[in-house]
């Protein structure tokens, strides 16, 4: 049986509108009539209502007024306001009075009924809707996975998934969730035997024969722009998943006009490979040959500072392509909060410069933190959760006011991320000598032995695009929701780590990146 909403209508011509109340009465609505807003306001401290419908002109208290006393009592207590006046003055002063719908007589029972449909069952409707469509495009996802995918459908996949993520996730149905759930990972046992056939070919081919990828965001998403003249700021998010900028992405709509492509990250999808190869242009491998001066001084291990040549890789790769703009770009790596206040602080030092490059580091900061520290887990317990963390971080921080100031500028923004993460819950026993690299998504190193089947082995790192250090050495990367532990205490670390957000290895959520491009809206 449906539930019954119970309804308070003030108006003082209540007996004239008797047909409205048997017409919502026979559609499961209790209406309750008053004929003044001091009753009304006696009425909503009494009694528990659903909804009130405010006639605007009454005699004593008025409906504004009115409003605002039952606001202090019920803040939450939907509000339609009735009125015969369309004068936009009094729109406006409803609106701010916090009125949540606002009708101009004369109304029918129809439009009465829509707007209390709208303010109460908006969100049981959805929610059969939501229902009803995934269902529909689960069915359809399905069986297209058990047919041909080529790089375009994989993006085009993830970025359907994503909006789905979100959409399930805002309604909070949980049986939708684990649906949905149930289908990513389908999905990236599919994508991580499709990486494993295909990659290696990626490696030898021209551009033209493989997707974008990590070395193709400057050649392709910056220097065209800055080839026509316009100003740049390229921004590396490190860590964002696709579904975080999908998150952040409304609080620029008022800005800015966006555009959102996306690309694949190398692999491993980790800082050293990945955020390099943004700034060298180059797969992982090519470091040695083109830049012998800096290889010696880097150190594959995601604990050591391996990003410290940005700065250089990227001027190199301007040079090498003709692209170097004068004066030259400047680069800055924000780290922690009171170093993006700094920025903003002198931000008028940018905005001359044809491009300025800048590394935000705070999502990549929670996803590694999360894994040791049982307050973070508490509050990032699933992918939901972390969007909402990222989201406020995005909306309260200085780099929010930074987008702002160099969109007014006329400044075009490219704003992108070097990797994603997936949250694990696979734990492999996995063996190797004393010079094994540390990181559990992927393992750099000689006599790799591995339990399970979630792990892609590459005996030859170089046929793969990856830099090779040592005889013999190999690469282990974890697939879909995989993580690897050592024996010893396996069962302690395989508990701590579970459920955290992890990259390296090969999913959809690590690997198809946003690349945004951001200019500002033009007002008139």
């Amino acid at each position: 049986m449906a539930e019954t909403r119970r309804i308070l209508w003030a108006d003082d011509e209540i007996e004239l509108l008797r047909p409205h109340i048997l017409f919502l009465g026979e559609r499961g609505y209790e209406v309750t009539g008053v004929t003044s807003g001091e009753d009304a306001v006696r009425a909503v401290a009494r009694e528990s209502y659903d909804a009130l419908l405010l006639d605007e002109q009454m005699a004593g208290l008025d409906g504004i007024a009115t409003l605002i006393k039952v606001k202090r009592i019920r803040p939450d207590l939907p509000v339609v306001m009735i009125t015969k006046s369309e004068e936009e003055s009094l729109m406006e002063e409803a609106i701010g009075s916090r009125i949540d719908d606002y009708l101009t007589k004369p109304v029918n029972p129809s439009q009465i009924l829509s707007a209390l449909k709208k303010l109460l069952d908006a969100r049981a409707i959805g929610r059969q809707r939501l229902s009803r469509d995934y269902v529909t495009e689960f069915n359809r996802i399905n069986d297209e996975l058990q047919g041909e995918f080529d790089w375009e459908d994989w993006l085009d996949l993830q970025q359907r998934l994503t909006r789905w993520q979100l959409e399930i996730g805002e309604a909070r149905e949980p049986s939708l969730l684990e649906l949905l759930a149930q289908q990513q990972q389908s999905a990236n046992a599919r994508f991580s035997r499709y990486v494993e056939e295909n990659y290696p070919a990626w490696v030898g081919a021209g551009r033209e024969a493989r997707p974008p990828m990590s070395q193709d965001v400057v050649r392709e998403w910056v220097i065209p722009r800055l080839q026509r003249g316009e100003q740049v700021l390229f921004l590396v998010l490190d860590c964002l998943r696709l579904d975080h900028w999908y998150a952040v992405e409304p609080m620029l709509r008022e800005d800015f006009e966006i555009e959102t492509d996306t690309f694949f990250s190398v692999l491993p999808t980790a800082t050293p490979y990945a955020r390099n190869s943004i700034f060298s242009g180059l797969w992982p491998m090519d470091y040695p040959r083109k830049h012998p001066d800096l290889w010696g001084k880097l150190r594959f291990d995601e604990e050591l500072n391996v990003n410290r040549f940005e700065r250089q890789l990227l001027d190199r790769q301007l040079t090498a392509l003709g692209a170097m703009p004068r004066p030259e770009p400047k680069y800055a790596k924000i780290l922690d909060p009171e170093e993006a206040q700094r920025i903003l602080r002198k931000v008028a030092d940018y905005f001359d410069l044809p491009l300025v490059s800048m590394v935000f580091n705070f999502v990549d900061i929670v996803a590694h933190h999360r894994s040791t520290e049982e307050v973070i887990q508490t509050l990032i317990p699933d992918e939901a959760a972390y969007r909402s963390v990222v989201r406020a971080w995005f909306e309260h921080s200085p780099l929010l006011g930074l987008l702002r100031e160099f969109g007014r500028r006329g400044v075009t923004i490219v704003l992108t991320s070097d990797h994603g993460s997936i949250r694990v819950n696979r734990p492999l026993k996995v063996i190797g000598d004393r010079e094994v690299s540390n990181t559990l998504r992927y393992k750099v190193g000689r006599n790799l032995r591995v339990s399970g089947k979630h792990a892609i082995r590459i005996r030859r790192p170089e046929t793969w695009g990856m830099p090779v250090r040592g005889v013999n050495q190999e690469v282990l990367l974890a697939t879909e929701g995989a993580y690897f532990i050592y024996p010893t205490e396996f069962n302690r670390y395989a508990e701590r780590f579970r459920d955290s957000f992890l990259h390296g290895g090969v999913s959809l959520e690590e690997m198809v990146l946003p690349v945004a491009t951001l200019r500002a809206r033009v007002r008139a």
